[in-house]
């Protein structure tokens, strides 16, 4: 999952780039600089959802070792690793993990880039 959200990370740069340099290349479209928020807002969801389901994946993790070392494991353990809960506990995910020190700088520092694209050209 990580190297899912570094692929986030990658694409939502090269995106934003070329949507900067193509509205900057033509002066009369630079009011189309705020197209540059849809990818950056697209992929910090994605970013966050991969974030949030990895963290729920460790919790199983650690939760079937805890089994393991009291000794309740059964063989369904090894055999199911779901996250479940449902769609609400993975949008709770999702936002917990957009608060992260892996998500937010990334992403809030890339809304300032474009705002001030927006206000400087």
């Amino acid at each position: 999952m990580a190297s899912n959200s570094a692929a986030c990370k990658t694409w939502c740069i090269t995106l934003v780039s070329a949507i900067i340099v193509v509205v900057v290349d033509d002066k009369s479209a630079v009011s189309y600089v705020w197209v540059a928020f849809i990818p950056t807002l697209l992929f910090l969801f994605l970013d966050s959802y991969y974030l949030g389901l990895e963290q729920r994946f460790r919790d199983i993790y650690n939760s079937f070792i805890k089994k393991l070392h009291i000794g309740s494991a059964t063989i369904e353990d090894v055999y199911i690793v779901n996250p479940g809960g449902g769609f609400f506990k993975t949008i709770i995910a999702t936002l917990k993990a957009s608060t992260s020190i892996s998500v937010w700088p990334f992403y809030a520092l890339l809304i300032i880039m474009i705002c001030a694209t927006r206000k400087f050209i």
